[in-house]
This record gives C-alpha cells, sequence and structure tokens, in this order.
C-alpha cells in the first residue's frame, strides 16, 4: 500500500478544504434530534448537495462527484477537521446508498439516490423489534405479498432518525413459514404511508433520536423491494458490512477527536490540572485512532483491487465503538468537575461537547449490532471457533 498522496488527490483535498471554508456554519447547529435542529441539518444536506460534496462516490448522474475510496477518506479528514454539522441523513448516505449501489435495480438507483443526496428523503432504519435487537434473524414483522404490493404489520423500535425522517428501509418476513435468517424481504417505506403510527423515544439526553414503527396493514409496492423476494438477510448483511466495516464511522470522526483530546491536555496541564497519570491514556488514544486510520486505508485498498467487506467488519466495529468510549472517558477525566457541565452552563468545556460526546459513546457497542454479537462473529467466522 502507497501511503503518498497522488497530485490529483492532493488538489481534491484542496478543493474540499476552501470550500468547507467558505460554507460551514460560523456557530454550531441545534442538534438533529430536535426538531428545530433537524430541520437546520437538512438545510445543510441541501448546501453539500449544491456544491457536489453530498456523497463524493457516487456518479455524477446520481447527486456524487464519481470520486475513489481514497478521495473520500480525503473529504471525511477534510470534513472533520473543518467542524462541518454531523450529517443527519448518515442513514441514507452512508448505509442504504452504497447498497442501492451493490443490489438496487437501475430504476431503483435512479429513483432513490440522487433524493438522498439532495436531502430531500431522510431515512431511518427500521432493524430492531422489541423481541429481536442485535438477532435481526429472529424478525417477526411480517410482509404478506398481495399482488403487487406488501401488506406489512408489526412493530419496530429503536429506529434511528424516525421520529421526523420521511422513510424507512428494514427486514420484513415475507415467508410466514421461515424461521432464522430465510423468507425476510428488504423494504424501502415512506413513512407517512397510510398506517404507520411514529412514536418518539427519548434518549439519554432527554432528546428524540430513536422511535418506534408501528405497521397496521400498511401496503408497500413490490417495486420498493431491494433484492429477491425472501433474500433479504443478504442484502442486510451489505448493509451492515458499510456500517460496521466503512462508511458510517470514518476514522476521521476519531482522529479529530484524539486531536482536541491532547489539546485538552495541554490546556489543562498549562493551568496545572493535568493529572500526569492520564498522559499514556491521551497518547494511546491518539495512537489508536491514527491505527484504526491506517486500517481503513488498507480496506479501502483491498476493495479498489476488487475485494469485498467480509466479517472482519464486526472487528473494525468493536475497535471503532469501544475506541470512542476510551476517548471521552480519558476527556472526562481530564475535566475533573467540569465534565458533568452541560452546552448551557458558563463553564462547560467546549459547549458541553465532551460530556455530549461520552453520553453518546456510550451507545456505540449496542448499535449497528452489540460487541457481543460482533465478538460471536469474529470467534465462529473468523477464527473458526465452535457455537456454544
Amino acid at each position: 500500500m502507497d501511503l503518498r498522496y497522488t497530485e490529483s488527490e492532493r488538489a481534491f483535498r484542496a478543493e474540499i478544504r476552501a470550500w468547507l471554508a467558505e460554507h460551514v456554519p460560523s456557530k454550531p447547529l441545534k442538534s438533529f434530534d430536535t426538531e428545530e435542529g433537524f430541520a437546520e441539518h437538512r438545510a445543510w444536506e441541501r448546501t453539500l448537495y449544491s456544491g457536489r460534496w453530498s456523497m463524493v462516490t457516487w456518479p455524477r448522474e446520481l447527486g456524487g462527484r464519481g470520486c475513489s475510496l481514497v478521495e473520500w477518506l480525503i473529504f471525511e479528514e477534510e470534513y472533520w477537521r473543518a467542524g462541518a454539522p454531523l450529517r443527519v441523513n448518515q442513514n441514507g448516505v452512508f448505509l442504504l446508498g452504497p447498497t442501492l449501489m451493490d443490489v438496487g435495480t437501475p430504476e431503483q438507483q435512479a429513483r432513490f439516490l440522487p433524493r438522498i443526496a439532495s436531502g430531500e428523503d431522510i431515512w431511518a432504519q427500521a432493524w430492531s423489534e422489541p423481541g429481536a435487537g442485535s438477532d435481526m434473524a429472529a424478525i417477526r414483522c411480517s410482509a404478506r405479498l398481495e399482488g403487487d404490493h406488501y401488506v406489512v404489520n408489526g412493530q419496530k423500535i429503536w429506529s434511528t432518525r424516525a421520529v421526523w425522517a420521511d422513510c424507512a428501509f428494514g427486514l420484513f418476513r415475507s415467508d410466514p413459514m421461515s424461521s432464522r435468517h430465510h423468507g425476510l424481504s428488504f423494504l424501502l417505506t415512506p413513512l407517512d404511508a397510510p398506517g404507520i403510527t411514529v412514536r418518539p423515544i427519548r434518549q439519554l439526553n432527554g432528546q428524540t433520536g430513536f422511535a418506534e414503527i408501528f405497521f397496521d396493514d400498511v401496503r408497500i409496492p413490490v417495486a420498493n423491494r431491494l433484492g429477491q423476494e425472501g433474500a433479504g438477510w443478504q442484502v442486510a448483511m451489505a448493509t451492515a458490512g458499510f456500517e460496521r466495516g466503512l462508511m458510517l464511522r470514518s476514522p476521521a470522526r476519531f482522529q479529530e477527536t484524539a486531536r482536541a483530546l491532547v489539546a485538552l491536555y495541554r490546556e489543562r496541564q498549562a493551568q496545572g490540572k493535568a493529572d500526569p497519570a492520564l498522559a499514556e491514556q491521551v497518547a494511546r488514544g491518539w495512537m489508536d485512532a491514527e491505527a484504526y486510520a491506517l486500517s481503513t486505508y488498507a480496506t479501502v485498498s483491498r476493495l479498489q483491487k476488487g475485494g469485498h467487506i467480509g466479517p472482519e467488519s464486526s472487528t473494525n466495529k468493536v475497535f471503532w465503538s469501544e475506541l470512542d468510549i476510551r476517548l471521552h472517558d480519558t476527556a472526562q477525566r481530564l475535566a475533573g468537575p467540569l465534565a458533568e457541565l452541560t452546552a448551557g452552563a458558563p463553564l462547560a468545556l467546549e459547549h458541553g461537547r465532551w460530556l455530549e460526546g461520552y453520553m453518546f459513546a456510550q451507545s456505540g457497542p449496542i448499535y449497528a449490532g452489540t460487541n457481543e454479537i460482533q465478538r460471536n462473529i469474529v470467534a465462529e467466522r473468523m477464527l473458526g471457533m465452535p457455537r456454544t
């Protein structure tokens, strides 16, 4: 793997850096887990689209720039360095979009991808159910085929962004006689369809980042199915691979957090308030973030040579989710009593950034498949260990 950037890649970096310097909002947007903040972030998605920066790897005719995965990593590095807003449509841009590229028909790609890129359609996940959390094979929400529609009944829970999103993607059991991984179909549905009820769920910080979705005889066109009838598990695993192994959490996110942690340590040290015992943890956090970046570049190199993301995506998910906790835990220890201050407090460090990040980091080992499940996948599919 050649770690030197080409001349065109350096020019690409300069272009995105200049554009972000001109367009990134001067003040942080409100949380997209509030109605007002959601609208502000949707407007930012449109601003990104106006410069064709919404998802740079997509073809130009579908709203992108036709860039390589290395250029996507460069974009992410500059995006996080500029302090640009979080992506309210990350489910659509980073998860559903690549899945559509992989298994969608040309008609589905032309229909959905430009609207994802422009922010016209914000997507929610509809994976988990009350009795099927990380074990998606236990899904019971039914999709009965009637002519050219599925009639869907059941409930989804912990649906990310569903409170104000426009659409949702998820798995549904289309064969009532099937079990586990078989007989599931991957369906796309508008959240304003007749028969759908969305109920918000409050998070640890009191905001509504999740929701329950209830389906009562909801009719979803067969044209909204990705992949073949009953083959939804394979489609979902492709989506999960993007989620755990590459797109959802780019290394730049953690590199920027690690840089901020180093700056926090130096600031507290200058004030005589840094515990010297934490220096090793700060250094370890920075090194681990850089190691994750190098690992991701290696994955991208393999993909560009025709390889695929396999079960090793589970190791990535465990690593970055636990790295996020360690980085924020170290910051909380450095901050001391100030760590407890929320964004509205006058003495809050960086507008409460570290406390908010710490609370969110706790969910990392749970979403995108719990780390316990990921360790089972590593043990069984990578190490060849027997099932217990």
